[in-house]
């Protein structure tokens, strides 16, 4: 063991097979959007009104096909599947690059924006603008719900960062107790807030705390594009800090990373990803830890390459989750954010047990 797995005992259960570690990057981030290519298309065909491959094609250009099916099926994809397949794409990716930053930042696979409040922190601001927003800003667009949930976030982040953090080294439990009281604390505003709210707003605030993606409309998609091409646009820059955070800030310092720099350009890369997350679909969990945790299994730690991985594999998990969730008791429709946590919850005490393990509590 190195030196600085001995230091940092979650490097060892981020290790992955290495004949899996050792592909090129680009046949895994080209397989990822293949597959997140082939999700896309299966799930703008699902639904209650299913649209077969060949009317698919037809709705899309790219076959002929009756006049009536056309329309029909045109407006069924442009409406309602193609908003929605991209704004699960777009918040799987931002909430899984959320949680990869966030586990690179405190140097620990088991911080997830979910798990620590900052979600909650961001969902608490969502509500208070839909409760609040008209009496104290008037008539607000589409752009302040993801803004009010980028502040939330970014304060949330900023605190439990301070709290977790002491002389330069970050409690993962002071950490995970410190958001469990944000969160809690961020759970008590909201549901004053429910409390305050009148019907209409009851069911926005609702929408928020379960996480669905029913009321995607190509709006908030484009209201969402800032946050998401912000974030991809950064990634470059704080990859290669990163991984040399890792070895410890001083360390990381020596080898000319500008480490207070990096933390805070990191917590506010990360407050814009999960608070736009958090507006445009409400508070979903687990995405943050599972999908960055199974990609080091795959592909080792480094984020040069696991952070663009993680943009494409987030896409991709919450886009099928997205589609279980509302074809798995149709008509009905389960929220998102009651599947991810069916299956995240388990994945974490998994990995949680895991971690016992690995250091030998």
């Amino acid at each position: 063991m190195t030196e600085a797995a001995a230091r940092h005992p979650a490097l060892v259960a981020r290790s992955g097979p290495p004949g899996l570690r050792a592909l090129p990057r680009w046949v895994v981030i080209v397989g990822l959007a293949l597959l997140l290519l082939a999700a896309a298309v299966a799930s703008a065909g699902i639904g209650a009104a299913g649209i077969p491959p060949g009317r698919l094609l037809a709705a899309l250009g790219l076959a002929d096909g009756t006049a009536a099916d056309i329309t029909r099926d045109r407006l069924i994809l442009v409406s309602i599947r193609l908003p929605r397949v991209a704004m699960a794409i777009a918040v799987g990716a931002l909430l899984a690059t959320a949680g990869a930053i966030m586990q690179g930042l405190f140097r620990n696979p088991l911080a997830d924006p979910g798990l620590v409040g900052v979600s909650a922190g961001a969902g608490l601001a969502a509500a208070t603008t839909i409760v609040l927003g008209d009496k104290l800003l008037g008539s607000f667009g589409p752009d302040a719900l993801p803004l009010a949930a980028f502040v939330g976030a970014l304060g949330v982040t900023a605190l439990l960062y301070r709290i977790a953090t002491r002389e330069g080294r970050t409690s993962i439990a002071t950490l995970l107790l410190a958001g469990l009281a944000v969160a809690a604390l961020a759970g008590a505003g909201t549901g004053l807030l429910v409390f305050l709210a009148d019907d209409r707003q009851l069911r926005d605030i609702t929408f928020w705390t379960l996480g669905s993606m029913a009321g995607a409309t190509w709006p908030k998609v484009w209201a969402m594009l800032p946050f998401l091409a912000a974030v991809l646009a950064s990634l470059p820059m704080i990859a290669r800090g990163l991984d040399l955070l890792v070895l410890g800030e001083a360390e990381a310092f020596h080898m000319g990373v500008p480490v207070e720099s990096l933390k805070r350009f990191a917590i506010v890369l990360m407050a814009a990803g999960v608070g736009a997350a958090v507006a445009a679909s409400g508070v979903i969990g687990f995405v943050g830890i599972v999908v960055p945790h199974l990609l080091r299994l795959v592909i080792g730690p480094g984020h040069r390459m696991l952070l663009p991985a993680a943009v494409l594999f987030g896409g991709l998990v919450l886009l099928i989750a997205d589609t279980i969730a509302r074809t798995i008791a149709a008509p009905a429709e389960l929220p998102v954010g009651i599947v991810t946590a069916l299956i995240g919850a388990p994945f974490f005490l998994a990995l949680l047990l895991r971690q016992r393990a690995v250091v030998g509590l």
